[in-house]
């Protein structure tokens, strides 16, 4: 069993071990990958007390990750932790890292949406050697207040027009996955990537279904749209994959998916909605980041940091 430990300052430790039947807000972290030959979860502590955590998988090419195929990785915090004990953890992982042979590191950190120290961290990163790979921009909506708000003022209008133009929504738990051949029909009569792993999506719904929701729009009682979400964290709904039927131009479409979202956001009382990111093919989608900014009041980057050990 590894574990690799150290004492810091103002009664603070760091911990590094193998991953045992984790249970972690951000359900997501507990599924290990595919490649790892390692997982690891690395922990700040206070007199015992867990205060942040890191979870990092090692694949067969020696390459540390947090997180790979996942929204994101890097660090989460339960509360405020000094600069300099986050800048000495950072040292203690990349120490462990490099007894574990590790050739390199990516640590992919989850928006400053998720957590008021993400772009602390990011910092700290970067001035320990790290190098920025690939940035993301995501689009959210924080706060129950302000979703409430926008509903309040929107969705009955929106409602009614839906019924007058033969427009149906349903929203729920995934029941079957045959939803999934329609998206990747559209996303390929539209030339757009299609990076969804379905083997591991489907792991993740059977483990955590009630984590899970798929919102259909339907007109004249055929479905033109489709948007797959899931409650990241007990606080968090995350829009990650959709499409639109090109054949349908009616604007009306992505406004009823909008709109359902924001309506499930309510249901499940969560203060952050996030949008995710709009690319195209690995380039900003300007026409989908206007569309977005429409409902959202926040942009927040989702860095990915690399340091060669």
């Amino acid at each position: 069993m590894i574990k690799f430990e150290k004492n810091s300052l103002e009664h603070y430790s760091f911990t590094m071990s193998e991953v045992r039947d984790e249970q972690h807000d951000y359900f997501l972290q507990e599924f290990k990958p595919n490649d790892a030959k390692l997982f690891l979860v690395g922990r700040i502590r206070k007199k015992d007390q867990e205060k942040a955590s890191l979870f990092i998988s090692i694949d067969e090419n020696d390459f540390a990750h947090s997180l790979p195929n996942l929204p994101f990785g890097g660090l989460w915090t339960q509360e405020s932790i000094p600069s300099d004990v986050l800048g000495e953890f950072i040292s203690f992982l990349l120490d462990s890292l490099t007894q574990l042979q590790a050739k390199k590191i990516a640590i992919t950190q989850a928006p400053a949406a998720y957590g008021n120290q993400a772009d602390l961290f990011s910092y700290l990163l970067f001035k320990s050697g790290f190098g920025l790979e690939n940035l993301l921009n995501h689009q959210v909506v924080c706060g129950k207040k302000r979703i409430k708000k926008w509903l309040t003022q929107n969705f009955n209008k929106l409602h009614k027009k839906a019924k007058e133009n033969k427009f149906n929504v349903t929203t729920g738990n995934i029941q079957s996955f045959t939803f999934l051949e329609e998206i990747a029909a559209w996303k390929d009569d539209r030339g757009h990537k299609q990076p969804l792993d379905e083997n591991r999506l489907i792991q993740q719904v059977s483990t955590y279904p009630e984590r899970y929701f798929v919102i259909t729009v339907l007109h004249n009682g055929t479905a033109v749209a489709h948007a797959l979400t899931v409650k990241l964290t007990g606080e968090s709904l995350y829009y990650f994959y959709s499409a639109i039927n090109p054949k349908n131009q009616l604007r009306l479409t992505g406004q009823l998916m909008m709109a359902y979202l924001l309506k499930l956001a309510a249901e499940q009382k969560v203060g952050l909605l996030d949008l995710g990111s709009s690319e195209s093919n690995d380039e900003p989608n300007h026409k989908l980041i206007y569309f977005k900014n429409k409902y959202t009041d926040a942009f927040c980057n989702k860095p990915t940091w690399v340091k060669v050990l």
